[in-house]
């Protein structure tokens, strides 16, 4: 009677190996699509987008209408991130900027003082021991960019 109930449960292919393969397949299969959908949806609720799910409209406009305010959105945010990536940019620049000017700020800073030092070793009687009367007389050369700074002078005062 067991031998009969296994025969006749499942009907007659009941003992057809390549049919219980076959729906072992498709149900993995189905299994599959069952979680890749399930990660679709919740993938499209976390981002709010509705491109993933299939939309059925009743007529051209509304899908014109639909589709037109996915697009919008989809430009919204492509523009988001661009702003988003330009004020990153900008802020590393920023960063960049300041740090140089510090750095040349140092280095004006020691450049006066060590001016301001070598000033009292430099004779009387030289051009180079007044240094606002070197700026005034020194003028900016644009074809080799740099100052032309009066040749030093030692000016000997004779008594008669």
């Amino acid at each position: 009677l067991q031998m009969l109930e296994r025969q006749v449960v499942g009907g007659e292919q009941a003992k057809n190996k390549d049919l219980k393969e076959k729906h072992k397949r498709r149900k993995k299969y189905a299994d599959e699509r069952r979680m890749q959908l399930a990660a679709a949806l919740q993938q499209s609720n976390e981002d709010g987008s509705d491109w993933v799910l299939l939309n059925v409209y009743d007529s051209i406009q509304e899908e014109v209408r639909a589709k037109s305010k996915l697009l919008e959105k989809m430009q919204k945010k492509a523009a988001e991130t661009e702003i988003k990536d330009l004020q990153s940019e900008f802020e590393l620049e920023k960063i960049d900027y300041l740090g140089t000017i510090r750095r040349l700020e140092r280095d004006l800073m020691l450049f006066q003082q060590l001016l301001d030092q070598v000033q009292s070793l430099v004779r009387r009687d030289c051009n180079y021991s007044n240094l606002e009367k070197i700026k005034r007389e020194s003028v900016w050369d644009e074809e080799t960019g740099c100052w032309k700074i009066p040749e030093p002078v030692i000016q000997k005062t004779r008594l008669p």
